[in-house]
């Protein structure tokens, strides 16, 4: 028994020394990078892809509209790279800029959808209270792109990524009451859109 328990702290410890290692080469990336080498920044791009490009297809629905906005986040994480303290890892760093790329865009998206839609018929736009949104149907995905922004944020980073309201709060600039809030709403909307 005394074996298997040293061979559990053994690992254990092997484990804690690789994080450490990681956090090192880490921050010395991010030093090197905050430098202007390049080289560093392409290293933290590429282990960091993957994830920003997961939260951007969660945020958006579209696999293109992703790529877009997960090679915004790296332009603007180089642009800021300079406001990094270090006192977190650089992917929780790069976790409330990635959603806010991700709304400034679906903002921006919209106010430039409200300019460019015109019809020859404006009763066409209208639709009754108690409608269903046609562009919901029964599938999840198109349900959670006609979310409002905020309420789409909240829902993604707390029921998908599993954030806590408090890191949420802190992440979107507003008050954990707000965050409980726009996450019943999200899921309100999501049963409507569903007919659940």
């Amino acid at each position: 028994m005394e074996g298997l328990a040293g061979a559990a702290f053994g690992v254990t410890l092997t484990h804690m020394r690789d994080d450490e290692d990681r956090r090192a080469t880490e921050k010395r990336l991010v030093r090197d990078a905050q430098s202007g080498d390049l080289q560093a920044f392409e290293r933290l791009y590429r282990e960091n892809e993957r994830r920003v490009f997961a939260l951007c297809l969660r945020m958006s629905c579209d696999g293109a509209l992703a790529e877009e906005l997960t090679q915004e986040v790296f332009v603007r994480a180089w642009r800021k790279l300079g406001s990094f303290r270090g006192e977190s890892a650089f992917s929780s760093w790069l976790y409330p800029l990635t959603v806010n790329v991700a709304l400034s865009e679906r903002r921006s998206r919209r106010r430039r959808d409200a300019r460019i839609l015109a019809t020859d018929d404006p009763a066409s736009l209208e639709r009754s209270p108690g409608a269903p949104r046609p562009e919901a149907g029964f599938d999840l995905q198109k349900a959670m792109a006609a979310l409002p922004p905020g309420a789409r944020a909240v829902f993604v980073l707390h029921d998908v990524e599993g954030r806590t309201h408090d890191e949420i709060a802190a992440m979107l600039n507003l008050a954990p009451g707000t965050s409980k809030a726009q996450l019943f709403r999200a899921r309100r909307l999501l049963r409507e859109a569903l007919g659940s």
